[in-house]
């Protein structure tokens, strides 16, 4: 087989072959179309001139394309010493139990012996799954940690720990966390899901204590034997520093005696062999253990650790203790500019210089290739210690304003490579916040007002509204805290969190008041109302209708009159106010001309949405429909890191899709809900499914539909069964998909579903809600079993909802069903059919066909096939031309 160069993606689409994936799971695994990972195979077959998928699975196993090495593992620069029998006891272990966790003290090698263990046993599952450094992590922060190394973006409306589950998946993975002992309850949240949803996963953790989790395997890792590993060490790093060193074996055994073994405190002693030579060492060794002797921690190894880093440090002169103890300060890795910022000791060449110092005496590890630096816990713990009150408050400060700095700077570097240096330092800018006081402070202001946004657009999307609240607690005027608590909302709305958005503005509102700017409260206020007004569906508990325009009378009564963008935004509420549930047409109208005058692209299409909600209404769905695609070039415009545009992108994502599903254009439906996929602000399984199944079922496209409908069914129980609404027309479609494929059982197992979402006190809307009854309808036609055709078509007919949406589509199935059963009054339901099918060409080839079969008119059976053929319906179209061939 000859081959060509692939693809980083071809390659993990080659890998997933090699599993015997179906094209659909390949995509769920890697978060793609179908039809692109049809795309990527038909190029591999290409580039490896294989004859079909087995030929390329058997390439991917032979040759272990795309396997590399597990996300996240460091690469050490030192060589792996001893340990021979703890590695293949924990080997052993992870063979017996799926989560072994390595217990000892700090500085004792948990970490080294657990990437000695992952570079062993990490292939033999294609190196999937992560090595997570927890150290720089806090508490409530172990799931975006783990989530960054595996490189899985957080969904809105979904717990971060589901999402990375679902990344995991039932493969054969390892996942290791490092240093848990300080997270421990996160940690062990974490573990415990991913250990009831990831069958096949493996967890190693390290950890000062054990997770206590059911079925958890604790390996103890001790000390170095003296006489033989702790000696291999001790001569394996004194070499380094000193490639001259030589000892006799006896004295080496001394030393490592009286460091008790411990490999962090050997290195730090090996590492002082070229300036003090053996005897010089021992002789400093001896000083530190007395000074150290009587110390409070009752476990003596921690003594002899800490009299080790005591020596090390009285090494020092005053200028490296100085850094040394302020780098205490950060909580992950540093570059130069940082290490400058804090250190208050000079210009940067000074600070390297220091660095380097501190380096070569193993204080500090340089981390190779990345240009950073970092601290061992242990170290870190102990030079923060060193720090005196009055000295860690101005390393404190030091540490804010370089935070607020970089973070200025990441920022400013939006929509270009930002991401990866975000993550670098991610921590330490949250960490920078934490111990500031209350109150007004520019400084931690413009830097939780940063981080806000840099959240936003890293897609930690709820962690977005908490930091943008923290800015507003520390905003120096009352007019900066109104624009935070905006932005705040804003992300609020993108989560679905419309109550909370709702109670923000108002507040936001009151800070704007305070500021004396009327015309921001005004806006501020009619934002509140519009949401309240555009989706109703997204508040656990509506808002009354006058509490509504009472607030609309506060946002007219402050706004002027020359201000356009406050104009058309009360313009845009007075519609919705003037004639709920649906807004009002000439107020509509008069709203668009505002908003277009305004040059706003988010109250534009705010505009859009509410006449195109009152066109739909009304019936008048092609109407609808052309406003949505006419507004489909302000996605250009909008700023997807900035939190005002996310519901905007969203909602013309969305209203595009469904109403091109409304009139039955369903090429049109499809390519825009494959759009919605690749964008960052929808690109989640809600969103996706519920705007991609319909189509794709309408079309007869039942497999990748199904695929879908599952990953969005499992997207929202796991995001806590919100916005039920989107869902009723995808479960109808994915119930039909089931029932036209001869799955009797899957078709039931979706119409229950739609209980679900329709709740238990809610069987009179399920029973007449359009959806269900169109899935009824077309499985009845379908299957012949006309029982209850008289009761589905009575129900199709007496919908209550204000919406045509998906009403035309459960009369036109109606009207065919009534004609089958042979119904008395089938006629009169083709009339009424007929009056809003003009507006979608679906149902007009529906009830093309049920006219040709009430008549038996083979010239509206062949309308009927052309209509089929002109929106893509394959099904319906090979069942038209079937009934057409045999009367």
């Amino acid at each position: 087989m000859t081959t060509q160069a692939v693809t980083e993606r071809e390659a993990q689409v080659l890998t997933l072959l090699a599993d015997r994936l179906s094209n659909a799971q390949i995509a769920n695994r890697l978060h793609i179309s179908v039809r692109t990972v049809e795309h990527h195979v038909s190029a591999l077959l290409r580039k490896l001139g294989a004859d079909d998928r087995r030929a390329l699975a058997e390439f991917a196993v032979r040759h272990r394309v795309g396997v590399r090495r597990l996300a996240g593992l460091p690469r050490p620069h030192t060589s792996f010493v001893g340990r021979a029998v703890e590695l293949d006891l924990v080997r052993a272990a992870l063979e017996g139990s799926r989560l072994v966790t390595l217990v000892g003290p700090g500085g004792v090698g948990k970490t080294r012996l657990a990437v000695a263990v992952a570079e062993a046993m990490a292939p033999a599952s294609g190196n999937r799954g992560g090595f997570v450094d927890l150290v720089p992590v806090r508490d409530g922060f172990v799931g975006p940690a783990v989530a960054a190394t595996l490189g899985v973006a957080q969904r809105p409306h979904q717990p971060l720990s589901d999402t990375i589950v679902e990344y995991l998946g039932d493969a054969p993975a390892l996942l290791v966390l490092d240093s848990c002992e300080h997270v421990l309850d996160g940690a062990a949240e974490l573990v415990a899901a991913v250990l009831a949803a990831c069958p096949a996963v493996l967890v190693l953790t390290t950890s000062r204590e054990r997770l206590r989790l059911p079925g958890e395997q604790s390996v103890p890792v001790e000390p170095l034997p003296v006489a033989d590993e702790a000696v291999a060490l001790f001569r394996d790093r004194a070499a380094a520093a000193d490639p001259r060193f030589g000892a006799e074996p006896g004295t080496l055994a001394r030393i490592c005696a009286r460091l008790d073994g411990m490999p962090l405190a050997i290195e730090l002693a090996a590492a002082r062999v070229a300036a003090l030579g053996i005897q010089g060492l021992m002789t400093a060794l001896d000083d530190a253990v007395r000074v150290l002797a009587g110390g409070r921690n009752p476990d003596p190894r921690h003594r002899s650790l800490r009299a080790v880093i005591d020596w090390s440090h009285d090494l020092l002169d005053e200028a490296e203790q100085v850094l040394f103890r302020r780098l205490a300060v950060f909580v992950g890795p540093f570059d130069l500019s940082a290490a400058t910022a804090v250190a208050d000791a000079g210009d940067a060449i000074a600070v390297a210089n220091l660095l380097g110092r501190l380096v070569d005496k193993n204080l500090v590890v340089l981390l190779p290739g990345s240009g950073r630096w970092r601290l061992l816990d242990t170290i870190r713990v102990y030079a923060r210690q060193r720090l005196a009150a009055d000295e860690w408050a101005a390393v404190r400060r030091r540490h804010l304003g370089w935070a607020q700095v970089i973070a200025t700077a990441i920022e400013d570097r939006l929509g270009a490579n930002w991401s990866d240096e975000f993550d670098a330092v991610v921590d330490d800018l949250r960490a920078a916040l934490q111990e500031v006081p209350p109150g007004p402070d520019d400084v931690a202001h413009r830097l939780a007002r940063g981080l806000g946004r840099l959240t936003y657009a890293r897609q930690l999307r709820q962690e977005a509204v908490d930091r943008y609240q923290q800015a507003a607690r520390h905003a120096p005027t009352a007019a900066d805290a109104a624009a935070d608590l905006d932005a705040a909302a804003d992300c609020a709305v993108v989560t679905y969190r419309a109550d909370m958005a709702f109670e923000l503005w108002l507040d936001a509102a009151d800070k704007a008041g305070q500021a004396g700017e009327a015309d921001t409260r005004a806006a501020l206020l009619s934002r509140a109302v519009e949401i309240s007004c555009r989706y109703p569906a997204t508040f656990a508990v509506a808002i009354p209708h006058d509490r509504l325009r009472e607030l609309h009378r506060e946002a007219t009564a402050s706004a002027s009159s020359d201000n356009s963008r406050t104009v058309a935004a009360l313009a845009i509420n007075a519609a919705w106010l003037a004639g709920p549930p649906s807004p009002d047409q000439a107020l509509a109208e008069r709203a668009l001309v505002a908003a277009r005058a305004a040059g706003d692209p988010v109250l534009l299409w705010a505009a859009i949405d509410t006449a195109a909600s009152m066109y739909e209404r009304k019936g008048h769905l092609q109407r609808a429909h052309e406003l949505a695609r006419a507004g489909l070039p302000l996605l250009a415009e909008l700023d997807r890191s900035q939190p005002r545009a996310g519901a905007t992108v969203r909602s013309i994502h969305y209203l595009g899709g469904v109403l091109a599903i409304a009139v039955g254009d369903l090429p049109v439906a499809i390519g825009a809900a494959r759009a919605a996929a690749t964008d960052p602000i929808t690109a989640e399984p809600m969103a996706l499914g519920s705007l991609l199944v319909p189509p794709l079922v309408l079309s007869g496209d039942f497999d990748e539909a199904l695929h879908h409908a599952d990953a969005l069914w499992h997207a929202w129980e796991a995001g806590g069964r919100a916005v039920a609404g989107r869902l009723w027309f995808p479960a109808a479609t994915a119930a039909l998909a089931h029932g036209l494929s001869g799955n009797r059982s899957g078709f039931r197992l979706w119409r229950n579903r739609m209980g679900n979402l329709a709740g238990p006190h809610n069987a009179y809307r399920l029973r007449t809600a359009s959806s269900a009854r169109f899935a009824d309808a077309r499985m009845a036609v379908h299957t012949g079993d006309l029982t209850d055709a008289a009761a589905i078509v009575d129900d199709a007919f007496s919908d209550p909802a204000p919406s045509h949406r998906y009403r035309v589509f459960a009369q036109a199935a109606a009207a065919e069903l009534a004609v089958v059963a042979r119904l008395p009054n089938a006629h009169r339901y083709l009339d009424r059919a007929a009056e809003l099918a003009t507006e979608n060409a679906w149902a007009a080839a529906c009830l093309a066909r049920a006219r040709g079969r009430n008549h038996r008119d083979p010239g509206a059976l062949r309308e009927s096939i052309n209509g089929w053929e002109r929106i893509g319906a394959r099904f319906e179209h090979a069942y038209t031309v079937e009934l057409l061939e045999h009367g």
